[in-house]
């Protein structure tokens, strides 16, 4: 009987743990939400122009934001957010309620933006060891769009 209480005890906590997960809370802005984290962290910051990059990532017609960590300077050191595999990008996606909802977070060489057949994609430029390449070979590219909240690949090469 002890033995499994303890057991429903854990699934319980587990199944919390992932309901809590789940919810995010929405963000008014990106771009606010993202310096002060900054501001917060270093004495003196300073953001380039490509910061926050805002378009419609997901055909939604509503503007989202994507932030790169690679645009701070932070008390005199450029890119904080970057190491040998890019630097970090957050993805926001623009919700109709109101708010941003962060889709995703990836360490980038570079991302771009593209549009096939009426389908606004990003074309996020890798460390070769996501496209199964050994360190030093070409980087990765993989494009993907965004339906919904989710982040689909279309293309890896």
């Amino acid at each position: 009987m002890k033995k499994s209480r303890s057991l429903l005890a854990a699934a319980l906590l587990l199944f919390v743990a992932n309901d809590t997960l789940a919810q995010q809370a929405l963000v008014s802005d990106p771009e606010i939400y993202e310096k002060k984290f900054f501001q917060d962290k270093c004495k003196v910051v300073q953001f380039d122009s490509g910061f926050v990059k805002r378009q419609d990532i997901n055909n939604d017609g509503l503007v989202d934001a994507v932030v790169s960590h690679g645009s701070v300077v932070c008390d005199g050191e450029r890119g904080v957010g970057c190491n040998g595999d890019g630097c970090l990008y957050n993805l926001y996606l623009q919700v109709k309620e109101g708010g941003y909802l962060m889709i995703a977070t990836a360490r980038l060489y570079s991302l771009d933006y593209e549009v096939r057949y009426g389908n606004n994609l990003i074309a996020m430029k890798m460390h070769p060891r996501f496209c199964d390449r050994a360190e030093g070979e070409e980087p990765c590219l993989i494009v993907s769009r965004i339906r919904g909240t989710t982040l689909y690949t279309v293309q890896k090469k």
